[in-house]
Parts: C-alpha cells; sequence; structure tokens
C-alpha cells in the first residue's frame, strides 16, 4: 500500500535523508526511533510534500510521485491519501476545535460542509472532546489541542497516518491522553507511520520499529527483535543511553 523508494533530501549540501526505501503494508504500525537529526522528521514531512525530496518514488494507495518532479495535482493527490499529525499541534488559532477538524475535508477532500461537520462532532465524540466543539485553541490544554490535532487526522479517514513527535511539546501531565488515543487508533488496524521517543509507547504498539542513523534505516524488525535483541552496534548504544 506505501512504497517509498531512494528516497532522497539534502540542506545546505548536507544530506538528511539518503536514499530511503521502505514498504508499509495496509494496517501496519511502523515506529521510527534514533537520536535527534538523523532524518526522522524530515522522512515524514518528505511524504506529505511539506520538504520537497530531492529524489525518490512515493507510492500511497493508487497514487505514485516522482518525488523529484511532482505536480502540484499529483502533490494534492498523494495529500488526499495521508494526514499528518504534527509535534505543535498547528492549529488554526482562529477556527474552533469543530472548525479545525472540518478544515481539511472541506479544503482538500472538497466535502460538502454540512457532511464534514457531522463528522467533525463525531470525532469529537471519539477523542473526549465532544463538550470542546465551540472552544478556541488557546482555551485548550496542550493534550486537548493535540488530540484535536489527531481527531482532525482520523476525520480524514486516510490510507496513512503521519504522527511528527505528537507527544514531544507536552507537558508530562497530557502526553498519557494521548498516547492513549494513538492507542485506540492502532486497534482499528490503522496504517501508521508514528516518529517518537516514547519507547515504551513503541514496544506497545509497533508491528515494526525502524532504527535511523545518518540519514538512513540501519536496522529494522519486529519491536521485540529491536529492543531485545539489537544488532547494530548505533542502535545498542542508543537503546543503553535511553536505559540509565
Amino acid at each position: 500500500m506505501i512504497s517509498i523508494s531512494g528516497l532522497s533530501k539534502s540542506f545546505n549540501g548536507n544530506a538528511v535523508l539518503d536514499g530511503i526505501d521502505l514498504d508499509i503494508a495496509p494496517g501496519e504500525r511502523v515506529v521510527v526511533i534514533g537520536p535527534s537529526g538523523t532524518g526522522k522528521s524530515t522522512l515524514l514531512r518528505c511524504l506529505n510534500f511539506l520538504d520537497q525530496p530531492d529524489a525518490g518514488r512515493i507510492t500511497i494507495g493508487d497514487v505514485t510521485v516522482d518525488a523529484a518532479a511532482a505536480t502540484r495535482a499529483e502533490i494534492l493527490a498523494l495529500r488526499r491519501r495521508s494526514a499528518f499529525v504534527f509535534q505543535n499541534y498547528a492549529l488554526f488559532a482562529n477556527k474552533t476545535a469543530k472548525q479545525n477538524i472540518m478544515e481539511a475535508m472541506v479544503t482538500v477532500q472538497g466535502r460538502p460542509r454540512a457532511e464534514a461537520e457531522r463528522r467533525a462532532l463525531e470525532v469529537l465524540a471519539e477523542t473526549g472532546l465532544a463538550e470542546k466543539a465551540d472552544s478556541f485553541p488557546a482555551s485548550l490544554s496542550g493534550g486537548q489541542q493535540q488530540r484535536v490535532g489527531i481527531g482532525r487526522a482520523m476525520a480524514i479517514g486516510a490510507e496513512l497516518m503521519l504522527f511528527d513527535e505528537p507527544t514531544s511539546a507536552l507537558d508530562p501531565e497530557w502526553v498519557g491522553e494521548v498516547l492513549d488515543l494513538m492507542r485506540r487508533v492502532a486497534e482499528r488496524r490503522q496504517t501508521m507511520l508514528i516518529v517518537t521517543h516514547e519507547m515504551q509507547f513503541a514496544r506497545e504498539i509497533a508491528d515494526r520499529v525502524l532504527f535511523m542513523h545518518g540519514g538512513k534505516i540501519v536496522e529494522a524488525g519486529p519491536r521485540e527483535q529491536i529492543f531485545s535483541a539489537p544488532k547494530d552496534e548505533r542502535l545498542q548504544r542508543f537503546l543503553s543511553r535511553l536505559s540509565r
């Protein structure tokens, strides 16, 4: 369902992604781990064309794009098949929780406003925020804002959900509620690609774990293999530092 081939990206002459190859099966939950600055977030951003890749091919569902020469129409088609959950929520400050969830359904998917509103209210109920439908982001806690961000991704019904360190900007007291919502999404066998530093969460949710270093995937495998019997020395050192 999702296929990435030779995906590369450089900033100021420095390779951040160096020929990434990756296939993800429908319903698979893939977690990406690794030190800061190894290209994890850039990988997700290139898949959604928030960053323009330099080279490679991306397939999501029935859409295949030559990353370096993608047209606006191809990029829009790809974005309609994926949904992005940002580190910093990325909500519109001048729109209510309901309107934030409606926005992509109306502007990207072209759904009628009445239909989008019905779906937004359903999603707010699913995320435990039904009473916050008419609240603006400034009146919501960090955890509530991130749940709206996840709800926005859920509402689209995308084939692939991309999570870019969704708890990194949260105070510790709000992390649990966001992870609980992500667990519920995962239980539906939603296809997910998740960048996170929450190792216990990765142990619980991942079908497969990728370890990135220096812009490459240097080790990949089932979660038990990665966490209990890592082979690459860089992965061993990374996990050792986290366990101290």
